[in-house]
Formats: structure tokens, C-alpha cells, sequence
């Protein structure tokens, strides 16, 4: 909490009832497929927990607590809500939160909190309820009935089922009842963690940081590997790449970035593969060095933003040749995405200004003219035999540099 600084415009938002001293204030966090898991449900369930404690740290929450079908974030200052809002939307496993005032377990106080949360009474409203204290003397339509009742006395509005200005949410719960107005949308999936880690190829252009995003929603925790051909080129695309893995951070509180001067291997590789194979080298070499970064870092799998018949070496056929460089498995979330799909994509998580910039990648140094578009297995393991295969992959972990990111304040610390 010590963090935590009150900026004025925060409570432009909120009634000035709100800010008065005596309120308890909640944040409701619901999630959808976490409650499909059945036994793993509790274990789950504490992740999300966990992740949510630590994306609001240095902001003045008290706790977090779980119950069966609900998480509740017990916010002191309600003023700090507007930052709340912001962070719990990075939180993959929450489907979608609300701020509530807790009241007594009482229809009058539920109505009362009309005021409290309400700056300006609409025109139209409507009571949603929902009671998961079974022992609560009204049934749901009875909870809603009487609450929408009670408000109108105190403010003549027009009752829209279908079409409401404004819905007024009540739960009533064994920790008392809460009333709400937002229903803020989160990223849904899974925690951060419950999936296993993968060691996902970072290029800085537009497709791989949403790979990598679409895998930390899956639930699995990232670690990146970019190759870069510094200092045979400009460091740009490893600059970009820091950029995105800061941004990145945000979902999963803690990232390595393994940075892989991959222009000495590509120096080795040009003299000894025929120019409409080195590409399909490349990658191969990529692979390799990348599995050798997941044993490192316990990643059960690899990832990557390819997606098919994208660009010539992205064929199905050099696809599979590709693969069988590494035992580990190679994930593509994006395999069937077009791109018009995954830029919007990229634009809607926020990684999109930085793929944009201008750069010189690794794929711009010593590039052929053309790529063979149904390069075989057999074809790229007789052109590999004169190359010292653990030789290069050492070479490339010699001029690796590892940087370490925290969110929040995700300030890189190289090692």
C-alpha cells in the first residue's frame, strides 16, 4: 500500500457519497472456465488468487480472498479504484469484475447503496440479482422486485428490463450483500502458471508477441528467446524486443529475456547451405538453441508465431522439416490466423506500436533471394552434415545475453 499515490482526477468517477469514511468496498472477480474444472477447481482457484495479490501490489488492498464461485478483492481506498480497474484487466483466468460497497444483508441498505454508487439516476434501470446464500428469506425475482421498489421511492424512474439505462447488481453472499453498477470485462482464459512454461522464439515484429500473449492466456508462464544479428547489424529488433517483453510482463509479473547474437551462426551456416535453404537452416538452428534455452528454464514446450502459407518458409512441408530439428514439442497458436486477424489482434492487446517500428532483424542479414517453399527433412540433414550441429548451438550460448523483467515496475537487470 505504501506505493500507492491518491491522483486527484480519480474521483471525478465516483458519486461524492462514495468517498465518504465508513464504507467497505469490494471488487467481485468472477471467472467462467476455472469453475469447469472440477477437482483441480481449488488449486486454480488459488492461482488466480495469488496472480490478482500481485498485480495489485503497492495499491491499498488489504487482501484477496476466494470462495467457491467468487474471488474478492477487499479495496481500502476506493479512490484507487480507476488503477484497479486497469491492472485486473491484465489478469488472465478473471472473466469479468465489478466494484461493489458491501451492505447489510438488508433491502433498505441495499437500496440506500443506490446513492452511494450512482452519481446521476438514469433514466431507466433495472435490479439484477443474484443469491448464493441459499438461507436469505427472498428468492432472486423477490430480491429484485423489492430493490427496485425501494429505489424507486427515493428517485421516479422508468423500469426497462431489455434495454436498461443503467443495470443495478445485487449479490447476496455469506459474506453479506454487495451492490454494483460496472461489469468490467477481464481477458478470461486461464491463470498465469497452470499451464506449464514454453519457451517462445520472439522475432519484435507483429505476430510472436500475440503468440506469446494467446499462450499466457492459455495459463502457460513465458520465457522469451529473440535472436538478433548484433553487431553485425543495428540492435534495434533486440531494443523492440525489450519493449514488448516490459509490456508482456504485465500478465505474468516476471519474464527472462534470452537475447541470442545469432549473426555468428549465420555466418557459419552461409558458407555450407545452399542460398533457397538457409532460411529453413536458420530457423532449424533457432529451434535447436531454443530447446537448449527451454531445458535450461524447465519449458516443456516451444512457441512460436508462425502462421501457415504466411511467408515462404512458413509452408506445411517447412513447417514439419522445421520441427524435427528439436524432440520438444512446437506450438502455433496462430497457425490459422490470417494476418488482417493478427494485427488486430496485436492492436487490441497494445503490442502493436512497438512491432511497428523499424528495425533490422535477424532475418535481414545474410537473407537469399529466394526460399525453398517444400524443403525436405532428408535435404536439410545432408546439407547439415557440415556443420558442427552442437558446436553452433554452443556458439550461439556463448553470445547469449539473459534480462530479467518485473511487473510491476518491470526494469530489465541483465545477467
Amino acid at each position: 500500500m505504501a506505493d500507492f499515490a491518491v491522483e486527484a482526477q480519480t474521483s471525478d468517477e465516483l458519486p461524492a457519497r462514495a468517498l465518504e469514511p465508513g464504507l467497505e468496498w469490494r471488487v467481485i472477480v468472477r471467472f467462467s472456465e476455472i469453475a469447469l474444472k472440477g477437482r483441480n477447481k481449488e488449486w486454480f482457484m488459488r492461482v488466480l488468487r495469488d496472480n490478482t495479490e500481485r498485480a495489485l501490489t503497492g495499491l491499498p488492498v488489504s487482501k484477496v480472498t476466494i470462495r467457491p464461485n467468487r474471488c474478492f478483492v477487499h479495496l481500502e481506498d476506493v479512490r484507487a479504484w480507476p488503477e484497479v480497474r486497469k491492472r485486473l484487466r491484465w489478469v488472465f483466468g478473471i472473466s469479468n469484475f465489478s466494484l461493489a460497497v458491501r451492505t447489510k444483508p438488508d433491502i433498505d441498505a441495499l437500496a440506500e447503496a443506490f446513492d452511494v454508487l450512482v452519481r446521476e439516476p438514469p433514466t431507466s434501470f433495472c435490479v439484477r440479482a443474484q443469491r448464493g446464500e441459499k438461507s436469505f428469506p427472498l428468492t432472486t425475482p423477490e430480491i429484485e422486485r423489492a430493490v427496485g421498489a425501494a429505489i424507486l421511492r427515493r428517485h421516479p424512474m422508468t423500469v426497462d428490463l431489455r434495454h436498461p439505462e443503467l443495470t443495478f447488481g445485487v449479490e447476496i453472499q455469506r459474506e453479506g450483500a454487495f451492490a454494483f453498477v460496472t461489469h468490467e470485462e477481464g481477458p478470461g482464459g486461464l491463470p498465469v502458471g497452470t499451464s506449464g512454461r514454453v519457451a517462445v522464439l520472439l522475432s519484435g515484429g507483429i505476430d510472436s508477441p500475440v503468440a506469446a500473449y494467446r499462450l499466457m492466456q492459455r495459463g502457460c508462464r513465458i520465457v522469451f528467446v529473440h535472436f538478433t544479428s548484433f553487431p553485425f547489424t543495428d540492435p534495434s529488433s533486440w531494443e523492440k524486443c525489450r519493449e514488448l517483453v516490459k509490456l508482456l510482463t504485465r500478465h505474468q509479473f516476471e519474464s527472462r529475456l534470452y537475447a541470442c547474437q545469432f549473426g555468428y551462426v549465420q555466418q557459419r551456416i552461409v558458407v555450407s547451405v545452399p542460398a533457397e535453404l538457409r532460411i529453413i537452416a536458420y530457423r532449424r538452428m533457432m529451434l535447436r538453441i531454443a530447446e537448449a534455452v527451454a531445458h535450461r528454464e524447465r519449458c516443456e514446450a516451444l512457441g512460436t508465431g508462425e502462421s501457415l502459407g504466411q511467408v515462404g518458409s512458413q509452408t506445411l512441408t517447412n513447417m514439419a522439416t522445421i520441427d524435427r530439428a528439436t524432440e520438444l514439442l512446437v506450438l502455433r497458436p496462430l497457425v490459422a490466423w490470417g494476418k488482417s486477424e493478427i494485427t488486430a489482434e496485436a492492436q487490441r492487446i497494445g503490442t502493436y506500436e512497438i512491432s511497428i517500428e523499424p528495425d533490422m532483424d535477424c532475418c535481414q542479414f545474410l537473407v537469399p533471394p529466394r526460399v525453398a517453399t517444400h524443403a525436405t527433412a532428408e535435404e536439410m540433414e545432408a546439407v547439415e552434415r557440415e556443420l558442427d550441429i552442437q558446436g553452433l548451438v554452443d556458439l550461439a550460448l556463448s553470445h547469449t545475453e539473459v534480462e530479467e523483467f518485473r511487473w510491476p515496475e518491470s526494469t530489465p537487470s541483465r545477467s
